[in-house]
């Protein structure tokens, strides 16, 4: 078992189809964002009970695969979020209406106003995480234990986030390809302003989105 989840507790009753990842993914590195400080809004965000992640089972099956890719060129999965429930998505509205809370400003989006994020995209009131079928993740070097530089940090609400973004050296490209050319070839589809956003297709549940807490 991951060794940063082997002693939280979870409640092994998840709805079918979902499972926890790191039960799937041996080596597999879990640094779930929204269940502490270490994200845009500087707080937990609503129903991530435990710092868990978890994922349908398409998008588990996908992690898999892309994990075996990996593992052959000397690097292992470290995943952000998968699932998200409605009930976070709905907080990261409520921040993001929130003018007065700029603590993470400098860190994470120090070139954008905060009301601005609706309209460049950065928060939506839907996700495709709550539909199941998405997965935030970077990769390590297992003999440096450290992450890959890839030019911008997660969540880094910036053109430097953009996979193809001119703002980042040919090395920190390289990287995100590496990520990417695993991905893709494990079913997956990049999306276009985030390095680490990527989306299985077909999607599981295309017209459902989920709000059980993640525990």
């Amino acid at each position: 078992m991951n060794q940063s989840t082997a002693c939280v507790p979870k409640v092994r009753e998840l709805p079918e189809g979902f499972v926890y990842l790191d039960e799937c993914i041996e080596d597999c590195i879990i640094d779930a964002k929204y269940a502490g400080t270490d994200n845009f809004m500087g707080r937990p965000a609503d129903g991530y009970e435990q710092p868990l992640v978890v994922a349908s089972r398409e998008v588990a099956e996908g992690c898999v695969k892309a994990a075996e890719i990996l593992r052959k060129q000397g690097y292992r999965l470290k995943v952000f979020d998968a699932y998200r429930p409605q009930r976070a998505v709905d907080d990261f509205c409520r921040w993001g209406e929130d003018i007065a809370d700029q603590r993470r400003k400098p860190v994470q989006y120090p070139k954008i106003e905060k009301l601005k994020m609706f309209d460049d995209g950065y928060i939506a009131r839907k996700s495709t995480h709550t539909r199941g079928c998405s997965v935030d993740l970077t990769i390590v070097d297992m003999t440096t234990h450290q992450e890959l530089d890839m030019g911008s940090i997660f969540d880094y609400m910036d053109p430097r986030s953009w996979p193809d973004s001119p703002e980042v050296t040919a090395e920190q490209r390289r990287n995100r390809y590496i990520l990417r050319d695993a991905m893709l070839a494990s079913g997956f589809v990049p999306y276009e302003f985030e390095w680490w956003h990527f989306a299985v297709e077909p999607e599981p549940y295309p017209d459902t989105y989920f709000d059980f807490p993640i525990r």
